[in-house]
């Protein structure tokens, strides 16, 4: 087991959030709040499961990850290849890369987790062997060369200390440069999403820091840093070992003096009642000031034990936030609003209404937006508001389709 120091770590946490204690989300709360919802009786339940794991968790201090890791070795050869393709209907061809078990930021609203950080974090130290298996088997001489991606990384931050200080991260990067160095006219692009800061990037391997490799992959990889719309003090409770949103620009803007195509963000989470016309100017003006014209806007998506964990920490800031955040999910119409792997989206008018509302801000400074097919599915929207591939050449989740012209 390997202990480290976080490289980004915030003063107020979970723990220490002051007179913070959790409940037991019932029907109870939820009209001492106000809440002019009527959930039925397994949405109920799974509220008041989700809060007594709260409330266990909390005492037990198992809520955000313990800084230390597993290092182990496996066989390439027993890694299943993933397809990232949730619904079916994504219309790029995209692998997952995921090298750790577990994540170490403890994103308390984690989709893979669902706010679950008692579980070891295990770094594969041999998983580029399987990286490099699988490049030359979907982009060798005798396969068919079609254009696709590869996402470092969905089900874990790509750019974390189990990552950095192993050097896997690393040796990863390097796959891929050896990758295009022996085959020039590969179609393989690089796609990473990730809340590193500039400090991440700046670790070393084998004098060689992420940002150097980045440079050699500057025509065959885009970074889209992953960003939140919430206060910050929120944003660092919900994210206890994330970068800061400053220190997430600066990484875009090293990412650009290098070269590499950064200058699309994936938006996640939008947490509903932090949409104010405020918050909107200023997170997006943000953004712009980094060179950012694209974004792929995320609604929080939960299961409803970690629904009740998250009103919680949003009510610790503002009541009033909480009780609108559990009308935007909790009415029986909302029951079948579910993305990937069962969890449910905040109500569909709701939905379109923001994101109209973040449209008619960023179509004023020149940002266009991606939205996945299962959210126009959902939601209705068609072509004529959000084009498949949009005038900046960004498609779905962000991919930049101009790469696989060069």
């Amino acid at each position: 087991m390997r202990s480290y120091t976080p490289i980004y770590s915030h003063e107020t946490d979970v723990y220490n959030l002051e007179g913070f204690s959790p409940r037991v989300v019932d029907t109870s709360y939820l009209k001492d709040l106000g809440a002019d919802v009527d959930p039925d009786e397994a949405t109920l339940e799974a509220l008041r499961r989700g809060g007594a794991l709260f409330k266990s968790r909390f005492e037990s201090r198992s809520l955000i990850p313990r800084p230390r890791f597993m290092e182990t070795r496996g066989d390439p050869s027993a890694i299943r290849t993933e397809i990232h393709n949730y619904t079916g209907r994504c219309p790029t061809l995209t692998f997952e890369i995921n090298p750790v078990k577990g994540c170490g930021v403890g994103c308390q609203y984690c989709l893979v987790t669902d706010g679950d950080h008692d579980r070891e974090l295990v770094a594969d130290l041999d998983y580029h062997l399987y990286v490099r298996e699988l490049l030359e088997r979907e982009n060798g001489p005798d396969s068919e060369n079609k254009a696709h991606y590869y996402y470092f990384s969905p089900k874990t931050e790509a750019f974390q200390e189990a990552t950095l200080l192993t050097g896997v991260a690393h040796r990863i990067l390097r796959e891929f440069i050896r990758h295009f160095e022996s085959n020039p006219d590969s179609k393989a692009r690089l796609f990473i999403a990730s809340k590193a800061g500039a400090r991440h990037l700046l670790v070393e391997d084998e004098g060689d820091t992420i940002l150097d490799l980045f440079g050699k992959l500057r025509d065959r990889m885009q970074f889209n840093t992953s960003v939140s719309i919430m206060p910050t003090g929120l944003r660092n409770i919900l994210e206890p070992y994330a970068a800061p949103l400053e220190e997430r620009a600066r990484a875009v803007r090293l990412c650009r003096e290098r070269g590499v195509t950064a200058d699309s963000a994936l938006v996640q989470p939008i947490f509903i009642p932090c949409l104010t016309e405020e918050s909107i100017k200023s997170f997006f003006d943000t953004l712009r000031a980094e060179g950012i014209i694209n974004y792929k806007p995320e609604f929080l998506t939960v299961c409803m034990e970690n629904l009740a964990m998250l009103g919680q920490y949003l009510g610790a800031f503002d009541k009033d936030m909480e009780r609108r955040l559990y009308e935007a999910y909790l009415s029986p119409s909302n029951s079948d609003h579910r993305k990937q792997r069962g969890r449910t989206a905040p109500d569909r008018d709701l939905s379109m209404e923001n994101i109209r509302k973040m449209m008619e801000y960023t179509d004023s400074i020149g940002m266009s937006v991606s939205v996945c097919h299962w959210v126009r599915g959902q939601l209705g929207i068609p072509s004529s508001m959000i084009p498949e591939i949009n005038r900046n050449g960004f498609q779905c989740l962000g991919y930049q389709t101009r790469l696989f012209g060069k």
